[in-house]
């Protein structure tokens, strides 16, 4: 729907539906500021408060609430105070006096001890005190000090230091900053209490024999029971009833009346704004009959019909602001689940911000040139130059002929000079020599000069490409670190994919074999990496995760699908978590053997066996220099490294020149380890290789095997190296052999050792990768006579295809095709 309006003879065309929004929320606007900004909501509840009496003669609310203003909102206090005098004048002088007298006296009090701390502990004290000290010069001046006077009075100055903790929950809620935080159960029944309270205020305000308190309260039974259920509901009519009948006793049976219809109404809340209603009117009609009788039930169903009546008008949208404050309602958790979302998104943005920063460092890092151009080569060639020509030819009579008249000459007989001297091992080419002999008259000079100066040339070119190496290096780091934090941005947006075929399909699969369901998450489907989250009731639960709902998942993706994760109930009737994935097609069983030296304690080698995550699996040998303690140190410190920062997921490559980086740099002693490591992918049985200074590995296929060797210098030696990188296609069945040198140089009186390890291994039958270990090292141990000369360890793998130990279970499969 549109309207047309002129505006300096022109016709403006706009959506009235959007005019009419921006005008509710101007008005809204204008409304919250009116009543909560400038206080006038306090000044109002002040003055019902003020009003509000019980048993007849005890008015505790106006104090307490003046008191919580006090200590909230200070600059409010005065409001409050005349607020409340002017509701207790409309009630009888002497009620205004005392409300008067007391607040005085509070204020008093609380100058006189407004220099202690921790004013919030001792407000219920002046408060008592500000009750009962006008209270008791009241009854001492009007019917004397009797045993009824002072028990009344300490009843209302007790129940307004109680009342006083009550509404310091609720005062917060009125303030002009808006609430940001989910509402407490005790933050809720003390707003109740505070509602109830000024309820009480309206007692004896009738509109045509129309009780306004009756009205309200049930028009809060209503909101209060529409929004938070049936427990809030009936929450709400108990405390409202009991409040409202200690003020009014003939009020007593509507305790009841606003108990049932909270709690009906609530039982009703799926039938929205008109079964709630519904709910109240039929507990107005039964108390009706069976409590006040028929000659009440009129007027209390005309007031029944005016609560529903203002429960209907009440915008929706303000009952769904109210709503997602209290928790278990949808809004509070759509507005939790908004939290989070926005949490996430700018968790992920940082992330990938990161992850930015650190590629845009990298490519910094990247751009360096690793060859010199020629204008900067041809000044490194001048600079050297001018330092030779500087001891020799300065002070040579032939310098002006030399440089002057044949420069080209000369120049190109020095730069062919520097460049034998450097490439020749400081010994220039015999025919080189004799023509620069032949052109210079100190030429020996010139050659002994260049070769001091070469030193120092070839010192800073060493430098210079340290240099850049080093960047190449911290290019790389960077490069991996963004690789990795990009991933994680990523894992963090995984938003949940909508497959309601394979939803409904295991819904239906899992209730019909008799499992409840609470929540049921499909991730991703993808072939490979299926992603399912689930959380299902189990009254005794024995396993029923892998052992019945996997298999069923399986059958209908028709893919292997395993437990990755369960979180089971420690009750016996609880909620358990599961986490679902695929199955990798490969898996690995792995067997180690391993001896110290001269049969001791301690060994200088080390292995682990390292789940990456992403379907890898890593396997690693690391023999320290030497033997005994430190090599142990050294080898184990190795491999811890590799296995953090691998679980990371930076690249292998990148992973290694890390961790030799790390022991270069990190001490001055000496400090060298070998690093033998495989890294078997399951999903395709792909390995790859990279050995720093490490043995050969053997692969065995049936009786065929195929020799893995490298040639780097173990790891802490030099500050950078070349990673050799050597991939292999495994097959079900193959053993991967990798040992330390102690077993590769180990047998004595064998001159081809690479010959008699093949041998040896081609002879076993077994394939059990433990006994195959333990058979290398105990036949090399043997051909040292039971010596064992240095710390000997065998690590030994086998890949096989990956038969889950449950099958699937073939009833619905049909279902998600």
């Amino acid at each position: 729907m549109t309207t047309l309006t002129r505006t300096g003879g022109k016709v403006m065309k706009g959506s009235f539906s959007a005019t009419l929004a921006r005008g509710k929320q101007k008005l809204g606007d204008r409304t919250r500021a009116l009543m909560i900004e400038r206080g006038l909501l306090l000044f109002l509840v002040a003055f019902l408060l003020g009003r509000a009496v019980v048993l007849s003669s005890v008015s505790p609310f106006a104090l307490a609430f003046l008191a919580a203003v006090w200590l909230m909102r200070k600059e409010r206090s005065i409001n409050v105070t005349i607020a409340a005098v002017a509701g207790a004048v409309t009630i009888s002088i002497s009620q205004g006096v005392f409300v008067l007298t007391a607040s005085v006296t509070f204020f008093v009090i609380a100058f006189l001890f407004q220099r202690i701390q921790a004013q919030q502990r001792l407000l219920p004290v002046y408060v008592f005190l500000a009750s009962f000290i006008p209270r008791l010069v009241y009854f001492y001046f009007v019917d004397g000090v009797e045993t009824y006077a002072l028990v009344m009075s300490g009843v209302e100055a007790g129940l307004s230091s109680i009342l006083v903790l009550i509404f310091m929950q609720s005062v917060p809620l009125l303030s002009p900053k808006r609430i940001t935080k989910t509402l407490k159960n005790e933050e809720i029944i003390c707003m109740i209490i505070l509602l109830a309270s000024i309820l009480t205020g309206t007692i004896g305000w009738q509109v045509y024999d129309i009780s306004v308190e009756q009205v309200l309260s049930r028009y809060l039974v209503l909101g209060l029971a529409f929004i938070g259920g049936a427990a809030i509901g009936a929450t709400v009519g108990v405390v409202t009833g009991l409040i409202l009948s200690l003020a009014n006793v003939a009020d007593l049976n509507q305790m009841s009346l606003l108990a049932f219809s909270g709690l009906l109404g609530g039982l009703l809340k799926e039938g929205r704004k008109l079964g709630v209603g519904a709910g109240l009117f039929v507990a107005t009609l039964l108390i009706g009959i069976y409590g006040d009788g028929m000659e009440a039930l009129g007027p209390s169903m005309i007031e029944t019909s005016v609560a529903v009546l203002l429960f209907f008008v009440t915008p929706e949208s303000w009952i769904r602001k109210m709503a997602r404050y209290i928790p278990g309602t949808s809004e509070h958790s759509e507005e939790q689940a908004q939290y989070l979302q926005k949490v996430r998104d700018a968790t992920a943005s940082r992330v990938e911000q990161f992850s930015s920063v650190f590629q845009a460092l990298s490519n910094s890092f990247d751009r360096a040139q690793w060859q010199m151009d020629e204008d900067e080569q041809t000044k490194e060639t001048d600079f050297f130059l001018s330092n030779v020509t500087e001891k020799t030819c300065q002070s040579c009579f032939r310098k002006d002929k030399c440089w002057a008249q044949c420069f080209d000459e000369t120049y190109g007989y020095m730069q062919e000079l520097m460049t034998e001297l450097d490439e020749g091992t400081f010994k220039p080419r015999r025919k080189l020599h004799n023509d620069f002999d032949r052109h210079c008259v100190k030429s020996d000079k010139v050659i002994e000069a260049m070769k001091g100066e070469l030193s120092f040339y070839q010192a800073n070119q060493q430098l210079k490409k340290q240099v850049k190496e080093s960047r190449q290096f911290v290019a790389d780091q960077l490069r991996g670190v963004s690789a990795v934090m990009d991933d994680f941005a990523k894992e963090i947006l995984k938003e949940r994919v909508n497959h309601e075929q394979q939803e409904e399909a295991i819904s239906s699969a899992l209730k019909s074999m008799g499992f409840e369901i609470e929540k049921l998450d499909i991730f991703s489907l993808d072939p490979g990496s299926v992603d399912i989250e689930m959380t299902l009731s189990f009254y005794d639960y024995k396993g029923e995760g892998a052992k019945i709902v996997a298999p069923v998942l399986s059958d209908i993706l028709n893919e292997t699908i395993v437990v990755k994760h369960e979180e089971v109930s420690p009750f016996p009737n609880g909620y358990c978590q599961f986490s679902f994935s695929s199955s990798q097609k490969y898996k690995v069983d792995s067997g180690v053997s391993h001896a110290a030296k001269d049969g001791g304690f301690i060994s200088g080698d080390s292995y682990s066996l390292i789940e990456l995550g992403a379907g890898k699996h890593a396997v690693a040998i690391s023999d320290g220099m030497g033997n005994g303690e430190r090599a142990h140190i050294e080898s184990t410190e190795t491999l811890r490294l590799l296995q953090q920062i691998l679980q990371t997921g930076i690249d292998e490559e990148v992973a290694i020149k890390s961790i030799n980086s790390i022991l270069s740099l990190r001490t001055m002693d000496e400090i060298f380890s070998t690093l033998d490591l495989a890294v078997v992918d399951l999903n395709d049985a792909a390995v790859k290789f990279l050995k720093i200074g490490s043995t050969p590995s053997y692969i065995k296929r049936g009786d065929q095997l195929i020799k893995i060797e490298a040639s780097n210098l173990p790891m802490g030696i030099i500050t950078d190296f070349d990673v050799d990188v050597v991939s292999e296609q495994l097959k079900p069945g193959d053993l991967l052999i990798m040992m330390s040198d102690g077993i590769f140089d180990g047998p004595k009186h064998v001159e081809n050792i690479d010959m008699w390890l093949r041998r040896k291994i081609r002879e076993m039958r077994t394939e059990d990768p433990q006994d195959v270990a333990d058979l290398l090292l105990e036949e090399v141990i043997r051909t040292r006579s039971g010596r064992i000369e240095d710390d000997m360890t065998v690590l030994v793998t086998k890949i096989d295809h990956n038969v889950p130990r449950w099958a699937a279970i073939p009833l619905y499969g049909q279902q998600a095709q």
